[in-house]
């Protein structure tokens, strides 16, 4: 009897835990709408999350024994995690006015700072792409530095984040790779000008239309009959925009607008405001 217990005791435990409360699901979800959820809306999204915990944990105390038999606490078997103790101190000693710091606000910092991390990396990965090495070196990490505005001492220069997940690439002449991060660097190099992430993004956009533009003329100039002249001028448009002498001249351009204005950075507004398909670019 005792050994059946000790054998059930487990599940028992696992089966008096309580759900989560729909109020709490609800105030979590509105993390991410901005619409309201009805009463049963939030009751089926307790029992899916619940449904999830079924599923994954079990999952997750296998992975963890197969990476650790002896091991009698449950881990994040698909990754290293910041150390939470050590984040929790240096969390403390920034504060000023509270005293403490709460877990969710340790686990919040851990996120953050591993997603600062992981931009980084990305950031030094492109770099070391384009030297065409497989090794990430210190110089590859001053690039990156540079290109995230990280090393910049002004303190009026806010901080400009890129996208962290998947940066989109866009392909130049030869087979070089162009990132968010080239981008910026690109606009301090021959623009003079720090660019601001949504001016990237704006910038990309309107590069991917430029191209399906020419590549579209071009396809119709191609055709039996169709002006030489024309298709030769699309070819050779096409040929700047992979050399990336249209994004330099975008940039350029943006940047004498921005100045002209007071800015000290490339916002979305200077890069709307350029014609795309200006001839001189």
């Amino acid at each position: 009897m005792s050994n059946w217990f000790n054998n059930r005791m487990p599940h028992a435990l696992c089966m008096a835990a309580k759900p989560y409360s729909s109020g709490h699901i609800g105030a979590v979800a509105s993390n991410y709408t901005d619409m309201r959820l009805s009463g049963a809306v939030k009751d089926k999204l307790v029992e899916l999350m619940c449904q999830e915990i079924t599923r994954v944990v079990p999952q997750m105390e296998s992975d963890t024994l197969a990476q650790d038999p002896e091991r009698k606490t449950l881990d994040d078997p698909e990754r290293t995690r910041l150390n939470y103790n050590r984040t929790r101190e240096l969390m403390i000693e920034q504060l000023s006015n509270i005293e403490s710091v709460g877990s969710a606000a340790v686990q919040a910092g851990i996120e953050h700072v591993e997603k600062h991390l992981a931009k980084i990396i990305k950031h030094s990965e492109a770099a070391a792409e384009k030297d065409r090495v497989a090794t990430i070196k210190p110089r590859h990490l001053e690039i990156a530095v540079s290109g995230m505005g990280l090393d910049d001492e002004d303190s009026d220069a806010e901080s400009i984040d890129v996208v962290e997940e998947s940066e989109t690439l866009v392909v130049g002449q030869g087979g070089g790779i162009l990132t968010r991060s080239s981008l910026m660097s690109l606009a301090r190099t021959h623009a003079k000008m720090p660019v601001t992430d949504d001016a990237i993004e704006e910038l990309l956009d309107t590069y991917y239309m430029v191209v399906e533009k020419l590549e579209s003329d071009i396809r119709k100039h191609a055709q039996l009959g169709g002006n030489p002249v024309q298709f030769i001028e699309s070819i050779n448009r096409m040929r700047t925009l992979m050399s990336l002498g249209w994004m330099r001249s975008m940039l350029v351009r943006a940047a004498t607008t921005a100045r002209e204005r007071g800015y000290k950075r490339i916002d979305i507004e200077q890069i709307v405001n350029v014609d795309p398909f200006n001839d001189s670019i």
